[in-house]
């Protein structure tokens, strides 16, 4: 019930490496241009790791690992838009998104730990380019810990961005918590952010799942938090999954007036054939 189409395709070659492409056909950017959105080809080399190439969307290392606390739903910055309370949402700190981006991801070097690097060239326009990375390692039964780091070269010198992310999970039984904190360091204190929070979550059966996740982004150009407190909850019974996320978001845009205060609700149905 959308005005997008994603087509794709992958077949093995004679060496055993599997090359996969991707395409998203959108009409709703206007632009004849941008009609193809979302094009990547993969080249999955086994043990070797994968070789992705993104043409448009691609998505830094650093951004897979921006927010790993443990949601049974969505994450409650993610709902909200700049439309709910009209200040700037920021959501959180995140790595460098762009198009023409290479990435390179292996978790088979060392056991438990797991390895990716992504890079995008200067062009006519970008004098510098953009490099990011993130390792993983959970060789330590129910531990996993993860740092990432990005050099934005998408601006002049006085735009770069330097970012980086950790996290940490630990999951006992059926409860898995989760700490996250990332930061963007730019050339002023006002670009200057940072994003932390922490998250439960709880299989109460095989079949469902409920969390509580409660984040905060502290903006460099404000003296106040945007904070969200997020409650969720899975539910799965055979094919049908049913999904329900209750946010409270303070501040958005690091902005007091109440117009900024706002709550917001999910409820997503899905059926897998």
């Amino acid at each position: 019930m959308n005005d997008s189409m994603t087509f794709a395709g992958s077949a093995e070659m004679d060496n055993g490496f599997t090359v996969s492409t991707s395409f998203l056909l959108d009409n709703s950017d206007g632009v004849a241009g941008q009609i193809f959105d979302d094009r990547s080809m993969t080249i999955d080399m086994g043990d070797s790791g994968a070789i992705l190439f993104s043409g448009q969307g691609g998505v830094s290392a650093m951004h897979s690992i921006d927010d790993m606390l443990p949601y049974a739903d969505t994450a409650g910055w993610d709902m909200m838009t700049t439309a709910d309370g009209g200040a700037v949402r920021e959501g959180r700190v995140t790595g460098t998104n762009a198009s023409n981006m290479m990435r390179y991801t292996n978790s088979s070097v060392v056991d438990g730990l797991s390895v990716a690097v992504s890079y995008v060239p200067s062009n006519g326009t970008v004098v510098e380019s953009t490099t990011s990375w993130n390792v993983q390692y959970s060789g330590v039964e129910g531990l996993t810990v993860g740092y990432g780091q990005d050099e934005n070269g998408t601006g002049v010198a006085a735009t770069e961005v330097d970012s980086d992310a950790m996290f940490v999970t630990y999951v006992y039984g059926p409860v898995t918590v989760g700490y996250q904190k990332s930061e963007d360091d730019a050339a002023t204190a006002a670009a200057s952010d940072e994003f932390s929070g922490y998250g439960i979550s709880y299989a109460v059966s095989d079949d469902l799942s409920v969390s509580f996740t409660e984040t905060a982004y502290d903006l460099g150009s404000s003296t106040t938090d945007e904070e969200t407190t997020t409650i969720g909850a899975s539910y799965t019974m055979g094919s049908m999954t049913l999904a329900a996320t209750m946010v409270d978001a303070q501040n958005i845009g690091g902005s007091t007036t109440a117009l900024n205060d706002v709550e917001g609700y999910d409820f997503t149905l899905s059926f897998a054939f």
